[in-house]
């Protein structure tokens, strides 16, 4: 892993701000991903990351913490908070920043117990493909005090597959729409290419019941994304 987020996260961080990441996927162009927004405060958070904080309780794990905006927040809120990412850079970053529980580990690592667990930033992204999803969630369960909740966001990404007259167009021999080839570039380096799983709210209702997890709509966000709580 070339840690491309971490390296602009930390040069962010440190002043050398020249830039932003770029990320593009197989139905998508380029697209610039500004980091000053990775360094938000809550003024600055769109409506659904502002309710998840909210609706926070307890202890609190932020997974793909990048520079640690949601934790950092609930910390100074008096929440315990862990704060775990992929990224050396990111954790880097998000202990210089201040937060005191910042660890590089996987979340299918990770093994201590939270009363509610935060997957923001389209969080069903680190899932990456749908027939892991059950997998994904059966371990996202068993992290869960009794009481504990998954608030995790999304967006359905079907209008992407619209024509011009409003139709749908999908492929139906190709796996499932919202799960997408995924590139991310920053100075002229490229991560290799992963793949990023977006989902629309009733298929992962559906995958919360397969393995034993209710699932209810919290909100629906301004461009087809939604925040859901499972529990």
């Amino acid at each position: 892993m070339r840690d491309i987020f971490g390296k602009a996260l930390l040069d962010y961080y440190n002043g050398n701000y020249t830039e932003d990441v770029f990320t593009a996927t197989n139905i998508s162009d380029e697209d610039a991903l500004p980091l000053p927004f990775l360094f938000r405060n809550y003024d600055e958070m769109p409506i659904l990351e502002k309710k998840s904080m909210e609706l926070a309780k307890g202890r609190v794990l932020d997974v793909g913490c990048g520079a640690g905006s949601h934790g950092l927040y609930l910390q100074e809120q008096g929440f315990e908070v862990k704060a775990i990412d992929v990224s050396k850079g990111a954790i880097e970053v998000s202990r210089k920043r201040g937060l005191k529980n910042a660890e590089v580990i996987a979340l299918l690592d990770e093994t201590e117990k939270f009363d509610t667990i935060l997957l923001l930033m389209n969080g069903s992204g680190i899932f990456q493909e749908l027939s892991k999803v059950p997998m994904y969630l059966n371990h996202l369960k068993s992290l869960l005090n009794p009481g504990g909740q998954i608030l995790l966001d999304s967006t359905d990404i079907i209008y992407m597959y619209e024509d011009e007259d409003g139709g749908i167009w999908q492929d139906l021999n190709a796996n499932y729409y919202g799960e997408l080839d995924y590139l991310v570039s920053y100075k002229g380096e490229s991560e290799p290419l992963t793949t990023w799983l977006y989902m629309d709210f009733e298929t992962l209702a559906t995958a919360c019941h397969s393995v034993g997890l209710e699932c209810e709509l919290v909100m629906k966000g301004e461009h087809y994304d939604y925040l859901a709580r499972v529990y």
